[in-house]
């Protein structure tokens, strides 16, 4: 699989995603874009991106997602700290993502982030 790490996952991650060819925002030119630029070039290249930003679930529209996106959830994007996420990330790999958005957890565990409906700004604001 031809996957996508986001600019804020170290480079040396790529390598401990065995089976899977993995290119970084960086090498691609992209490092300057922001999310949805990122997800909507990444689309025609890759099947999968990888962050760490957790704040792509509630900046993306999720019923729209352009290709699976795993966000590692982890306390800080070090090399040393998200090396023992790499087994669940092959794991998520390993079956063919949907385009969806997943939390990738310390506890190994997957977790589908379910799209929100989106909220009617106007009756928020009393437009």
């Amino acid at each position: 699989m031809k996957v996508l790490l986001d600019h804020c996952v170290p480079r040396r991650f790529r390598r401990l995603l065995t089976g899977h060819e993995v290119l970084t925002a960086y090498e691609m030119g992209w490092a300057g874009l922001r999310n949805g630029a990122l997800l909507a070039e990444a689309h025609n290249q890759f099947q999968a991106v990888i962050t760490v930003d957790q704040n792509v679930q509630f900046q993306q529209n999720l019923l729209t997602l352009p290709l699976p996106v795993g966000i590692i959830v982890a306390p800080n994007n070090r090399y040393e700290t998200l090396a023992p996420y790499a087994p669940t990330v092959l794991k998520w790999l390993a079956q063919p993502p949907a385009r969806e958005l997943v939390r990738i957890e310390a506890s190994g565990q997957i977790i589908r982030v379910q799209p929100q409906p989106p909220s009617d700004a106007s009756a928020v604001h009393g437009d």
